[in-house]
């Protein structure tokens, strides 16, 4: 027999495959990813990854259309993103010297993406 799924585990399995998308993509430009789904006690990061000496702090959006995925990183989950940056980096000292960057990957079906590198500057 099977089983509905609620909104919310359709919203959870959504999400997982933009994120696993969204890795992908970064891999094939070059990336490494170091983490996903990284929590911390004052927020979550979908995603880190490595390039060169630069660290991508990146949140997917999972939407209908791409422009509303990159709309929807308010400024209270900006926040949230970087405080959590904070907390990555002190837990990782060897990353300390790296320049940290906030990007945003909206992904769409079938299988569409839009990258916005640098989307927000940390607030002190």
């Amino acid at each position: 027999m099977k089983t509905k799924k609620t909104a919310k585990q359709k919203a959870y399995g959504r999400g997982l495959w933009a994120e696993s998308l969204a890795a992908l993509f970064l891999m094939v430009r070059g990336c490494r990813i170091l983490a996903r789904r990284y929590k911390t006690p004052v927020g979550e990061i979908d995603l880190i990854a490595r390039k060169g000496d630069t660290l991508l702090m990146v949140e997917v959006k999972a939407r209908n259309n791409l422009g509303s995925g990159v709309e929807a990183v308010d400024i209270k989950t900006q926040k949230r993103i970087e405080n959590a940056a904070r907390f990555f980096v002190s837990a990782h000292p060897r990353y300390q010297n790296f320049t940290v960057r906030f990007d945003v990957v909206a992904v769409a079906r079938p299988f569409r993406l839009r990258h916005l590198d640098n989307a927000w500057q940390a607030r002190s």
